[in-house]
């Protein structure tokens, strides 16, 4: 039988049962490929060439060799309040082992309902899935850990919502599926053996150099609480919004995962919200660090049954190694900053040289990316900077106390500060265009945005007030 270079495991299968539900995705009436990554592809090991041509693969209505199709359960605090949760809408096929021995789980999201749907009907519809392809593989271009989108096809089938809109399916590939939720799911419903498996198994598939180790599960929860630290660091660098941190949207392997409200910052502004459900700002950009520690404490919370066998004991440990989440984020912010300000070596005076320069870009209304992008070419033109004359001599002076010169300083911002990001006007472009048949104009911006840090006039250029007001949506 030709595998066409499947290679799936399914070793979440020898979890306790309370942790999945078999579950066949729905038949698709007519697959169609939309779009197919076939750089990706060849990653993983399959034969695109193949794939490309077989949408009746990723609908769901033909599984690969070796698929196991299951839905992971999981809970999950959203907007702080406990639900209980699960793949409503989505279906793992396993895991793919790489020609390199990497592990990848595939997943077919919007293939239909689920025991976890809570009364939906598991279906997604094509431009949600088109924003969640160009999102992820724009952050995976920009270097911030993320899952991936492999194919959308399709269905033939439509989906209710506000309007009847054409139904289909992501496939989407991550290194797990497991979730912050997943524990909280573990803690409330299972026994402590089935929270013990779970951490077992997260451990033996992400961190296995610590299954050996004393206090495996304390060290396990700071590895976690290291990786959550370093990504929404990355995030707050490129002006990155989520838009919906609820833990059951938050990736023990520490990718970015779930795009739904999401969007990237125009203007620079501290209180951007883009989910159109947020009203109260919860998720706004600002807010992010703070919810970052707030989740890990809901992932302890969880975990504390296994950390020691006195409760008290068990919540100072966890209490410890939250405390650590901030001097983590705070090194990496601080160390993002520097290399997109040019500087190598270390000055007390960093920090508010940096705030000075946000506070000009607010008061100011600059756009976040491009301002930093035009920093970075302060070796051919002294860069403009509305109000910020004196701001830009003290940095400039900065930059002369450095054992580089400033040519050098350059070529760091321009690898640090991108000249494309997946703006919502060029996205919304995007998906208009293939609202109406057309892929062509998605694909172009993805060929832009897959060398985020070469430069282009048309990607760089921002129509005046396009961001303003803009929302983005979940469940959709």
């Amino acid at each position: 039988m030709a595998t066409n270079g499947w290679n799936l495991q399914n070793t979440y299968l020898g979890l306790p049962e309370i942790f999945y539900c078999n579950q066949k995705p729905s038949l698709a009436p007519a697959p169609k490929m939309v779009i197919f990554n076939q750089i990706l592809a060849g990653e993983l090991g399959l034969d695109g060439g193949f794939l490309e041509s077989s949408p009746e693969i990723f609908a769901g209505n033909v599984l690969p060799v070796g698929a196991c199709p299951i839905s992971q359960a999981y809970a999950g605090y959203q907007f702080g309040h406990f639900a209980m949760l699960g793949d409503g809408r989505a279906v793992l096929l396993g895991e793919q082992i790489t020609p390199k021995g990497q592990r990848f789980d595939i997943q077919l999201k919007g293939s239909g309902s689920t025991p976890y749907s809570r009364r939906g009907d598991g279906l997604a519809s094509l431009l949600p899935m088109l924003r969640e392809y160009i999102i992820s593989e724009a952050m995976y271009a920009l270097g911030i850990p993320t899952t991936r989108s492999l194919a959308v096809v399709l269905t033939g089938g439509k989906v209710v919502r506000e309007t009847v809109l054409p139904g289909a399916v992501l496939t989407r590939v991550a290194t797990s599926h497991i979730r912050i939720g997943t524990f909280n799911f573990a803690a409330a419903y299972g026994s402590k053996e089935d929270l013990a498996a779970l951490a077992n198994y997260t451990i033996w598939r992400h961190f296995p150099w610590l299954e050996d180790a004393k206090d495996k599960y304390l060290l396990f929860f700071r590895e976690v609480v290291k990786l959550k630290a370093e990504l929404i660091a990355k995030w707050q660098l490129i002006g990155f919004v989520h838009g919906v941190m609820n833990t059951d949207n938050g990736a023990i392997s520490g990718e970015t995962i779930d795009y739904g409200p999401c969007a990237f910052m125009d203007v620079y502004d501290q209180n951007t919200v883009f989910s159109s459900i947020d009203t109260g700002g919860r998720y706004a950009y600002k807010n992010q660090p703070s919810i970052g520690a707030w989740n890990l404490a809901r992932l302890a919370e969880s975990l504390c049954p296994l950390f020691h066998h006195n409760q008290e004991e068990s919540i100072i440990m966890a209490q410890k190694e939250i405390e650590g989440y901030w001097g983590v984020y705070k090194k990496n912010w601080m160390q993002g900053m520097r290399a997109k300000l040019g500087l190598i070596n270390q000055e007390e005076s960093d920090e508010s040289l940096i705030l000075e320069l946000l506070d000009l870009m607010k008061s100011h209304k600059l756009d976040y990316t491009n301002t930093f992008r035009v920093l970075s070419f302060v070796n051919s033109d002294k860069p403009s900077l509305p109000g910020g004359g004196c701001w830009l001599e003290r940095w400039i002076a900065r930059l002369g106390k450095q054992p580089i010169n400033v040519n050098k300083a350059c070529e760091i911002m321009q690898a640090n500060n991108p000249a494309v990001i997946p703006r919502n006007y060029w996205v919304e472009e995007a998906l208009y265009a293939a609202s109406e048949g057309d892929v062509t104009v998605m694909e172009d911006l993805l060929r832009a945005l897959s060398n985020p840090f070469k430069d282009s006039e048309k990607y760089a250029y921002v129509p005046e007030g396009c961001g303003c007001g803009y929302r983005t949506f979940c469940g959709t």
